[in-house]
């Protein structure tokens, strides 16, 4: 990978990471289904009148928002509200590579290998030092409702994987249109149409421009740039960044909301980091050391 190239996909994680700091701040302003909402109309408009319909069925496209939306970030919003800090929720989502492993193992009928048990342990020790150390920034909700958002990534993994190549800046676009309806209905029922109305009301400019920057930053940038790398690149080779994700994630809590870092976070965090660096790495140092040997 060029140097430019690994720049761009350094600006993804960054941007990645630091959005959970992001969604911290929108939420001060907007209840998290409302916010999530507006995030997922924001993706799709105005760009929907520029951007052609991927070549996708429909039902796929629209499990997708459906998914990603109310699954995935309606979740996440809600646990971060009071639930779990911005660090912490950076890297408890990421075992949404497990749960994807998991469902695509179990849906080809493969057997569990070997590496990916030992990475599964070495996760699930991190989360239970997560779970041993519950206290104000983190609670046994907050960690059940990320584990859920992380297990709804990964069915939204699974639909993307199923469509074969499509254009994943169009796919995104299009599918948030489906996140819109149930997110607003569970907004409207959750959380009343008075809170609705004077939270959009009451909501300043930071606020507004995280909302924005959900859109814009994480979903059309991010998306964009990330899978124009892995049309370029081998995924072995864009893929092991994502693990900086928690980093930036946790980093940037700690820079710009004062989030704690004792040692048993930085603890939990090394045990799930080794985890997702066994079960990605551990291929390509096998795939490296077949070719190394079949150079000799």
């Amino acid at each position: 990978m060029p140097p430019s190239h690994l720049l761009l996909a350094l600006s993804v994680v960054f941007v990645w990471g630091t959005n959970f700091v992001v969604i911290r701040w929108g939420l001060d302003g907007l209840p998290p289904f409302l916010f999530a909402t507006l995030r997922f109309a924001l993706s799709a408009l105005p760009w929907l009148l520029f951007i052609p319909r991927p070549t996708a069925p429909w039902r796929k496209i629209a499990t997708f928002g459906v998914l990603l939306g109310v699954g995935q970030f309606g979740l996440l919003f809600l646990a971060m509200r009071s639930s779990i800090s911005p660090g912490l929720a950076s890297l408890v989502v990421q075992l949404q590579v497990f749960f994807t492993i998991g469902l695509s193992l179990w849906l080809m009928g493969e057997k569990v290998r070997g590496y990916q048990a030992a990475g599964l342990l070495l996760a699930l020790a991190g989360l239970g030092v997560i779970a041993a150390n519950l206290d104000a920034t983190v609670t046994l909700l907050g960690i059940g409702l990320v584990l859920g958002a992380a297990f709804f990534w990964s069915l939204a993994n699974l639909t993307v994987k199923s469509l074969g190549p499509v254009n994943m800046l169009h796919f995104m676009v299009w599918s948030s249109v489906f996140a819109v309806p149930p997110l607003f209905a569970l907004s409207w029922l959750v959380e009343g149409p008075q809170l609705m109305a004077d939270s959009v009301q009451q909501a300043g400019m930071r606020v507004w421009a995280s909302v924005l920057w959900q859109a814009v930053g994480n979903t059309l940038y991010g998306y964009g740039v990330w899978n124009w790398l892995l049309a370029r690149h081998p995924a072995a080779t864009v893929t092991p960044l994502a693990l900086l994700i928690p980093v930036f994630g946790m980093g940037a809590s700690a820079l710009s909301l004062g989030e704690a870092l004792p040692g048993w976070k930085l603890g939990a965090a090394a045990l799930v980091l080794m985890g997702l660096a066994v079960i990605v790495c551990w291929p390509l140092l096998q795939a490296a050391l077949r070719r190394q040997a079949g150079s000799r």
